[in-house]
């Protein structure tokens, strides 16, 4: 219980102490409206993110080894901080040199652009320049298989490295550092073409849906009623345990079924917002003027609806990419996923998981698993990042 009295007594100190910065701050600034009009609330979050500051640069300063023993807490958050700080200055640059390099339109793209958002731009630009040239970055095959197996990362021969494998070995002796580049190309790759496979088919049925409307309507809206009542990794995963089967008899790859599942799962989401947005465009004067013109189905959809609802769909875009890329994670994560010997993410944190046992006294070993799990956090908040700056931009509001 001393940890619980600890939490009380640090809650009270910190709500007094933001009483009291609050009632100087109106005495010095003899009640200006920044300290006048500031809600307690909002003191005791200045308060309380000062002291979540001061406690993680004084555990950030702590000696790396206790008694000898490493600690690997202190380990990961020192790289969590330094990765943090080097990303941030490599977003500026980068931005910088967007503003800088470009056409006209590009550098005033750059020049409007949060840091955040260039972050985002940086991030999936790596992603994807790993995901295309996999095969020359990657120093061995991803089925490649060694005779030393569970090799330490960090190259050090004293704590049981090897030079020859910086991020070490997996149990039956595959190099990581390769295995994890080809996982960018395998999952993200996958993912790619699942989210545009998906807004394809959903897209496409949803202005359909908004343009006929009628029975056709109401047919494609129940049966998307249908399916998204069932939650979607439940079902994506029953349906490829049924897949598994059908694959072995039919000679087809898994992942063929594997993005053909999720697709439709996802389309159904897609259809939601495509129907939406095209009943609001095609009641516009332009729609009724393409039709008198005599336009077909095909001109209405992709040359009046679609443009002008591109904002919205580029958002969910981004946010439905996440939402499959991890879905393909955590169907492979399960075992019913990408299939080995190809590598990918969710295979290998399930795969790696045990070294986090070794994190008390051999913290290298510990980074395995988390240098998927990284990957996989890191490209969903960059396209989150990017997709938060597109809505942004789309809602038409200024800073």
């Amino acid at each position: 219980m001393s940890w619980l009295l600890n939490l009380i007594l640090i809650l009270i100190a910190t709500t007094v102490v933001a009483w009291v910065f609050r009632f100087l701050g109106q005495k010095f600034t003899h009640n200006k409206p920044f300290f006048r009009d500031m809600p307690f609330v909002v003191a005791f979050g200045y308060v309380a993110g000062l002291l979540v500051l001061i406690a993680a640069v004084s555990y950030y300063f702590r000696p790396v080894e206790v008694n000898g023993v490493p600690s690997a807490g202190v380990i990961f958050f020192r790289w969590a901080v330094q990765g943090f700080i080097g990303f941030a200055i490599a977003a500026y640059l980068f931005r910088l040199f967007g503003r800088a390099v470009g056409t006209a339109g590009t550098r005033k793209l750059f020049r409007a652009m949060p840091l955040t958002a260039a972050f985002g731009v940086l991030v999936i630009l790596l992603y994807a320049i790993v995901s295309i040239f996999a095969g020359s970055i990657a120093p061995y095959g991803q089925e490649e298989i060694f005779a030393n197996a569970n090799i330490v990362p960090g190259g050090n021969p004293m704590m049981g490295g090897d030079p020859n494998f910086p991020l070490g070995t997996d149990q039956i002796g595959r190099d990581i550092y390769s295995r994890l580049i080809y996982g960018a190309q395998n999952t993200v790759g996958i993912a790619f073409a699942t989210t545009c496979l998906a807004f394809f088919v959903g897209g496409s049925l949803g202005f359909l849906a908004a343009i006929v409307g009628g029975w056709l309507d109401q047919i494609l809206s129940r049966a998307v009623d249908v399916l998204m009542a069932i939650p979607a990794l439940i079902f994506a995963l029953l349906l490829m345990t049924i897949a598994s089967v059908w694959s072995n008899q039919l000679g087809v790859d898994r992942t063929i079924f594997m993005v053909l599942i999720i697709a439709m799962i996802d389309s159904t989401r897609v259809y939601r917002l495509s129907r939406a947005v095209g009943q609001n465009i095609v009641v516009m004067d332009y729609i009724e003027a393409a039709k008198l013109r005599g336009e077909g189905m095909g001109y209405l959809i992709f040359k009046e609806i679609l443009p002008n609802a591109t904002a919205p769909l580029l958002a969910e875009f981004g946010l439905r990419f996440c939402f499959v890329f991890l879905t393909i994670a955590s169907l492979s994560f399960l075992g019913v996923g990408i299939q080995p010997p190809l590598a990918d993410w969710g295979t290998m944190v399930k795969d790696l998981s045990q070294f986090i046992n070794f994190a008390a006294f051999a913290p290298n070993v510990a980074t395995a698993p988390l240098l998927a799990a990284g990957a996989i956090a890191l490209l969903t908040v960059a396209v989150n990042f990017v997709v938060d700056w597109m809505l942004h931009k789309s809602s038409g509001l200024k800073d």
